[in-house]
């Protein structure tokens, strides 16, 4: 999920410098489509007239547009009043709104070397512009002499919400430092975007370049005819001939490892993942993220905090790193047990295999994934390839993931057309709300490029606002396999589960119902944003949903009742794995990002290598799902400080949906509910009594463990 905050969507934010000259709107030619709002349907971005050249002038306008309006605020002569300031600020940046929120999505899912030199150009301009705002003296002046009266301003919550947001993101940002700190930052602030961008950029073509390349067809075994055909036409996209290429998803395992039954294939395409990032030359990526991470703990200790982590999580839910380590460790005892249990069982498998005249080895991580499904064959005479004829892309998602948000919220879809898109294999569906009345349109970006980045998203091309008059234009991204041409988009069980994830983003988007765009929609704190996302994949195997998208592609067949008891028992399969490298990930996460500033930089293999052996965990056969080199969610996304929510919201959505099920499951009632105190509320009130109203207590850890199988000792 790729977080939105004011101002900026991409890598960080911002116009010009104090003291640069700005521009008149009439620098922008009117031929620029960024140049006036879009008259396309809900205001969305109209790709069909969009040029890569066309970004980088809107960018500069954009930034500079904003900037004399921001100066305008600052300087008003007359008092500060919530409308002339909170209110205005919010109206300002129309331009570099619309031209962010565009390059963002593309930049992220169909890039190319023309938008990589906007991206490296504009990412620092973008943090300086952000700089020239938070850290203008008169600006934060009129701010905090409204934070000081607002309770004789007459402001509705709303109001009220929003001006402590801006209170606080100013002081976040430096508005009390010293000039001399001020300065510092913003040499920190530019220095960080650069890095930023460098590592995505060096991170693609890494992940690009490490594509494992086979010779031989025979060392495929395992695989099905689609799969062989897929890594056969990507080696002739690249121009190798009698080549099979088997390119790498963003995570460490990749999911053709557990269908390969040539261990050297295994382990040379878990090595390629692995390191990806780590090859020496100038895909490599370690000395960025060790600058990276000793910038970012000095950038924290300018405002007296002790490391990042502190920094970071002042806004979140959780607030301390002190609370997110206290609420991993209680995951922890259940987690190592199961992994023990788990690597017995696998490597038993294993010795099985052995006495009936296979090799002999110890367990590995690239065998995990093969075993591991050898296992689960045997206990619940389950095998992925038996349900992917039941999960067709396009009938999951429209009887499947729409059928579920019509049962629980009323809303309704239609596919558009008509609306222009950056590729051609997006979908676009216009969402009309529960009256009928229009809620905004949703794009679908699913099969995998090269030049998209790895895992999976959602945004917004225009936020929703009464205050500005918009409706949300939001999208999902994916990296499924494409089929080939001709073939069905047949997907795995996760994958379904992904695009459930994402279109709980893309519904917390819809729902959005704010006057302040700084608090509509997804605007809220990591550990609270993939709340309503990780709630939404529950609806996944609900039976009433699954039986009506889970139909065999050919006859239209339902899944058979034994499959579909496999199919759950399954679900709670392998925990040790699947729950042990996201916790892993998140303490490695919180490592980097609790250095102080007085720390050396560190040696990256050294550091890695230092944090995975202390967790308590079992990080040898379960290695973080993202090695720190390739850990794009903290080093580019916006997940610094903040992997752990994906954990933390876990709590919440497992919580949420015991609730559902004591409250009588999919009903119209109980998601009108949920919709009216949790998906249409963004970052209106604190999120902490927000989840109380809805749960009637504070969240607690039992259900998450449960549903994955596992039990938390009570003291």
């Amino acid at each position: 999920m790729r977080y939105r905050s004011w101002l900026y969507a991409i890598t960080a934010a911002t116009c010009l410098t104090s003291g640069a000259t700005v521009a008149t709107a009439a620098s922008l030619p009117a031929s620029n489509p960024f140049a006036a709002e879009s008259t396309l349907p809900y205001h969305a971005p109209p790709f069909n007239l969009i040029k890569d050249s066309d970004y980088q002038p809107a960018f500069e306008q954009g930034m500079a547009d904003q900037s004399a309006e921001i100066d305008r605020i600052a300087t008003n002569p007359e008092a500060a009043t919530f409308e002339n300031t909170i209110a205005a600020m919010e109206r300002s940046g129309r331009l570099l709104d619309r031209v962010n929120e565009t390059f963002s999505g593309v930049y992220s899912a169909n890039t190319n070397p023309t938008l990589d030199k906007v991206q490296e150009i504009i990412g620092p301009k973008l943090s300086a512009h952000q700089d020239s705002i938070y850290l203008n003296p008169k600006l934060f002046a009129r701010v905090q002499y409204l934070h000081a009266r607002q309770d004789a301003l007459g402001l509705n919550a709303e109001q009220k919400q929003v001006l402590d947001v801006y209170y606080q993101a100013f002081v976040h940002a430096g508005a009390q430092l010293s000039d001399s700190d001020k300065a510092k930052l913003r040499d920190l602030n530019t220095r960080i975007s650069k890095l930023e961008t460098l590592f995505q950029q060096k991170l693609l073509a890494a992940t690009k370049a490490a594509a494992l390349v086979v010779s031989d067809k025979a060392k495929l075994a395992g695989l099905d005819d689609a799969a062989i055909t897929n890594a056969f036409n990507a080696a002739k996209d690249r121009k190798l001939t009698d080549k099979w290429l088997l390119p790498l998803q963003n995570t460490t395992q990749q999911p053709l490892l557990s269908a390969l039954t040539n261990r050297e294939t295994r382990q040379a395409l878990f090595e390629q993942s692995w390191n990806r990032a780590e090859k020496g030359g100038e895909n490599d990526t370690r000395d960025t993220i060790a600058t990276l991470a000793q910038l970012r703990a000095q950038k924290a200790g300018l405002f007296g905090y002790k490391n990042y982590a502190s920094y970071v999580l002042y806004d979140q839910m959780a607030k301390t790193p002190e609370a997110v380590h206290g609420f991993i460790a209680k995951i922890v005892p259940a987690l190592a047990a199961e992994q023990k249990r788990e690597v017995a069982e696998l490597q038993n498998q294993i010795d099985k295999d052995s006495k009936k005249g296979g090799a002999a080895f110890q367990l590995k991580p690239w065998d995990w994934s093969y075993y591991a499904d050898q296992v689960r064959k045997e206990k619940f005479n389950f095998d992925e390839n038996q349900v992917k004829p039941y999960f067709e892309l396009n009938t999951v998602l429209q009887d499947g993931v729409f059928f579920a948000a019509n049962r629980l919220y009323g809303i309704t879809f239609k596919r558009r057309t008509d609306i222009p898109t950056y590729n051609p294999d997006v979908m676009v569906f216009e969402v009309f709300d529960k009256d009928k009345s229009p809620l905004g349109l949703i794009y679908f970006d699913y099969f995998q490029r090269d030049n998209k980045n790895g895992g999976a998203w959602m945004s917004n091309f225009v936020g929703q606002s009464s205050l500005l008059g918009t409706k949300p234009v939001v999208y999902n991204v994916g990296n499924f396999a494409k089929p080939a041409e001709g073939q069905p988009a047949l997907i795995s069980f996760d994958d379904v589960t992904t695009m459930f994830h994402e279109f709980g983003h893309a519904l917390h988007g819809l729902f959005a119902s704010q006057t302040y765009p700084i608090v509509s929609g997804t605007s809220v704190a990591r550990d609270f944003v993939e709340f309503p996302s990780q709630f939404n994949e529950h609806w996944a195997l609900d039976a009433t949903v699954l039986t009506h998208y889970a139909r065999h592609y050919k006859t239209g067949a339902p899944m058979p009742g034994n499959l579909v008891s496999q199919l759950k028992k399954a679900a709670t399969f392998n925990q040790g794995y699947k729950f042990g490298e996201v916790v892993s990930a998140a303490e490695l996460d919180m490592d980097w990002h609790s250095l102080t500033a007085e720390d050396p930089k560190q040696d990256v293999d050294t550091f890695e290598k230092t944090a995975l052996s202390k967790m308590g965990l079992d990080t040898e056969n379960v290695p973080p799902r993202y090695r720190s080199s390739y850990f794009l969610h903290i080093w580019a996304n916006g997940y610094s400080a903040g992997y752990y929510a994906y954990l933390w919201t876990e709590m919440l959505d497992d919580d949420t949906f015991a609730w559902f099920e004591k409250n009588g499951g999919l009903t119209r009632q109980n998601g009108q509910r949920f919709r009216d105190m949790i998906l249409s509320r963004g970052h209106t009130q604190d999120y902490g009594p927000m989840f109380r109203a809805f749960y009637g207590k504070d969240p607690d850890i039992e259900p998450m463990l449960a549903s994955r199988g596992l039990t938390v000792k009570k003291n």
